[in-house]
């Protein structure tokens, strides 16, 4: 059975580096791309950064319940298609989620035993610091943002781990170790050691 992990984080926190570190090291995880209604945006590619489809499309699958989790957002809809969940537990592989805290809590409702991560800055003013130094954002933009973080830290405690990224080889190495840990209790739980355990009689 596949695992999967739910990863979120203030913009700014570090977090798509972290998780791009972890599927570089580890073959073992697909991760799941979002489904938009938006258009691309700079240099995005279709099925590497989001699957682009209509208003139409996006609400009729809906209907079929065929998200794990969506949302509206500034008018545009995002979610993650139950497909990659499908998929993953087809190629025996565990499944990463870059999701917002909204859509971390609607899929916990779905997938109860989803390993939520939240990955923070080690404070305001580091995030603050994150945020300018990215040089893409306008001051509003980043007060926004930041209003953002405050209300998401909020939700913290509804994660398994709590993650602050303070040194990123540190932090990379820490979330590849809970990625590890979690298999680990999960096959102790598995039928399989049952059985092995039934062969000492």
């Amino acid at each position: 059975m596949s695992i999967v992990f739910v990863i979120s984080a203030p913009s700014g926190s570090g977090k798509s580096t972290l998780v791009r570190r972890l599927l570089e090291q580890d073959p073992n995880l697909l991760f799941s791309v979002s489904y938009t209604t938006r258009q691309p945006r700079g240099q995005e590619q279709p099925g590497r950064d989001y699957i682009y489809v209509s208003r139409a499309e996006f609400e009729a699958a809906i209907a079929r319940d065929e998200f794990l989790e969506y949302a509206e957002v500034f008018g545009n809809y995002y979610g993650t298609h139950r497909s990659w969940l499908e998929r993953a537990r087809a190629e025996g592989k565990d499944l990463v989620l870059d999701i917002d805290v909204q859509g971390a809590s609607q899929l916990k409702s779905k997938v109860p035993d989803a390993v939520g991560i939240f990955i923070l800055a080690p404070s305001r003013s580091d995030l603050e610091a994150r945020l300018r130094a990215r040089s893409e954002d306008s001051e509003e933009v980043i007060r926004r943002r930041l209003q953002g973080a405050a209300r998401e830290i909020q939700d913290y405690s509804r994660y398994d781990y709590v993650l602050i990224n303070q040194d990123l080889d540190t932090s990379a190495d820490t979330l590849a170790s809970i990625v590890k840990a979690e298999r680990v209790r999960r096959f102790r739980m598995d039928g399989e050691v049952r059985r092995i355990l039934a062969t000492f009689g």
